[in-house]
């Protein structure tokens, strides 16, 4: 159960931080669109690490599908999509740091454990 739990709370940190993003440069996604890309993108990392791939693959592999459905859903030119993401990262990031290290969070990042 503590693992299902930990699944949505990723899912949803993850939905916000591109909803908050694409908000902040446009009109950005709507919130059901952010929830695709939240479940797609954590469902993906938590794919590849039950499948048993090294830290670095389990991180990296979510990133492209993050990237394309956040350029399709946004309809906006390539460079307003490049500083959506970048924003949408650094927010990612900022959740992870906090719930890492004031909650003992990881499911966000798995290789970066803060606390």
């Amino acid at each position: 159960m503590e693992y299902f739990v930990h699944f949505l709370l990723a899912i949803l940190l993850t939905a916000l931080s591109y909803f908050v993003g694409s908000r902040i440069i446009s009109d950005g996604v709507a919130i059901w669109q952010a929830l695709i890309i939240g479940l797609s993108v954590v469902s993906l990392g938590a794919l590849t690490e039950a499948l048993g791939a090294p830290i670095w693959f389990i991180v990296l592999v979510p990133f492209p599908v993050g990237m394309l459905l956040l350029f399709l859903f946004l309809h906006e030119p390539l460079y307003t999509w490049f500083f959506t993401y970048l924003i949408t990262l650094a927010l990612y990031s900022v959740f992870h740091v906090i719930m890492s290290y004031f909650f003992s969070f990881h499911s966000l990042i798995p290789a970066w454990r803060l606390s």
